[in-house]
């Protein structure tokens, strides 16, 4: 598993500290972009938060997430989370070091007062002795924000005073991403009362210690509640490793509501889903991978996106016309960059491999982030677009009308079949996935030389072919199609 040491550096710890008649909250920030360039700490809010107990505790659920690992609990995680500040609010993610929980606190418009909300992206400092202190916020107490150094410290900073370095594996980026892709299909499939809430996740299973509660669950709306199910029905919504919602006690009872998303049912797969607790003027969202013990690093949401080099190309053009909107429309895109929709969409998913947006299943639309690690290497470190890339170099790949085989030197053929724009294979990846975590690399590559991409460089572009009935054969290493 290839992986790297991120480096944060703060000007000092973050801290809560008490004055006569208010409380003053210093979340410490990291290197970060902002509109002005990359700034070492930059400033996003300074005033008071309407909800102080509230986001307290929202603050904790998303620490809780960085720090945590809900498979193979032994070993440790610990990932500063990150801070968006986009104009109308603050968002607070963090992401599990299983790679299988994206958390993510929205503190909307609602929940601020006094101040107004910068743009950019950074790392957060979230330490022990502050989890302490916010654990201990009460529900009167005014309690003031400033996330970023103070006015003094903007003039007299000699350097960091805190540095931490953790390992960021690639998985671990590549999951974030996929995380958005995910969630981009997801519906609103039910709508529960805080009372309803309450009564439903606290009667979940708390896991063993493994950290996983055995096979998926799927729950299904009926009147004002879930009922668990022994098969995805229409309407349900898988809930894998529902021991993964206990950060959500932490904002259990200043919850409104809790929403849940998810895809269509599809079989008997299991599914990806996230859990929204509504509160006083935020939004807290749990997105959960399929399975516990799988995270989102090897769903394959993004690769049909980075195979094609038009999508690359879009992306830059979209990329300059992102200004960290909390709301990013799709349609205003297309007019201003001049491509389809559907190009803008694609181009979006090729952005969010490198933690250039993200995806707010609440108003079902992207958002512009700027995630302060390496994610540029998402794309040179994914195995499945590294292999497909060189087996199109390679020349391992024949179209011939509406059937093409080419045997390879080891007697190894697999064959792709376009079944109404599905690419379908024989290797052993399409057998035991059937394209529910993505394309094999067989795929991947026959899309590649259809759309006219050789080996990461274009030519004149192929047609997609979309609702033929064809066969393509491919030259393999033997490999099971991963």
């Amino acid at each position: 598993m290839t992986r790297s040491l991120q480096a944060v550096a703060y000007t000092r710890p973050s801290s809560l500290e008490s004055a006569p008649g208010v409380q003053r909250l210093g979340l410490e920030t990291s290197r970060g972009a902002t509109p002005a360039g990359i700034e070492d700490h930059p400033r996003f809010f300074t005033g008071f938060l309407t909800s102080p107990q509230v986001a307290a505790a929202g603050l904790l659920a998303v620490a809780d997430v960085a720090a945590a690992r809900y498979y193979q609990r032994e070993l440790r995680a610990s990932l500063d989370p990150v801070v968006t500040g986009n104009g109308d609010r603050l968002r607070f993610e963090s992401f599990s070091g299983c790679g299988g929980v994206y958390a993510r606190l929205d503190v909307l418009d609602a929940g601020l007062d006094g101040g107004e909300v910068g743009h950019g992206t950074t790392n957060v400092d979230v330490n022990n002795p502050l989890r302490e202190a916010l654990s201990r916020i009460g529900g009167d107490d005014p309690l003031h924000l400033r996330v970023g150094p103070d006015e003094m410290a903007v003039t007299t900073l000699d350097g960091p005073v805190v540095e931490k370095k953790v390992p960021l594996p690639d998985r671990w980026l590549r999951g974030f991403a996929e995380a958005q892709v995910i969630a981009a299909g997801f519906d609103l499939r039910a709508e529960l009362s805080a009372a309803e809430a309450v009564r439903f996740l606290r009667s979940l299973p708390r896991g063993s210690a493994r950290g996983a509660s055995g096979g998926p669950r799927w729950v299904v709306p009926t009147g004002r509640g879930l009922r668990p199910t022994t098969r995805p029905v229409p309407g349900a919504v898988c809930l894998p490793g529902p021991e993964r919602l206990i950060a959500l006690q932490r904002v259990l009872r200043h919850a409104t509501a809790l929403r849940v998303y998810g895809p269509p049912v599809a079989g008997d797969a299991v599914a990806a889903g996230a859990w929204e607790a509504v509160l006083p003027g935020m939004r807290l969202t749990l997105t959960l991978s399929p399975d516990a013990s799988r995270g989102f690093s090897g769903e394959g949401g993004v690769l049909d996106a980075l195979a094609t080099d038009e999508a690359g190309e879009d992306a830059e053009l979209i990329a300059v016309l992102l200004a960290w909107e909390p709301r990013v429309d799709v349609g205003d895109l297309a007019a201003s960059s001049g491509l389809s929709a559907e190009r803008v969409r694609a181009a979006l998913v090729r952005l969010g491999t490198s933690g250039r947006v993200g995806y707010d299943t609440a108003e079902a639309a992207y958002f512009h982030r700027e995630l302060p690690y390496d994610a540029g290497r998402v794309e040179r470190h994914n195995p499945r677009l590294r292999s497909a890339r060189a087996l199109v170099a390679a020349g391992a790949v024949a179209l011939d009308g509406d059937l093409g085989t080419v045997t390879a030197d080891d007697g190894h053929v697999h064959r792709v079949r376009d079944a109404a724009g599905t690419l379908r294979c024989s290797c052993l990846w399409w057998a035991k996935y059937r394209g529910g975590r993505g394309p094999c690399k067989h795929a991947l590559a026959v899309r590649m030389v259809r759309r006219g991409t050789r080996g990461g460089h274009t030519r004149d572009p192929a047609p997609a072919g979309a609702g033929r009935e064809g066969f393509v054969g491919i030259q393999v290493d033997g490999g099971a199609g991963r």
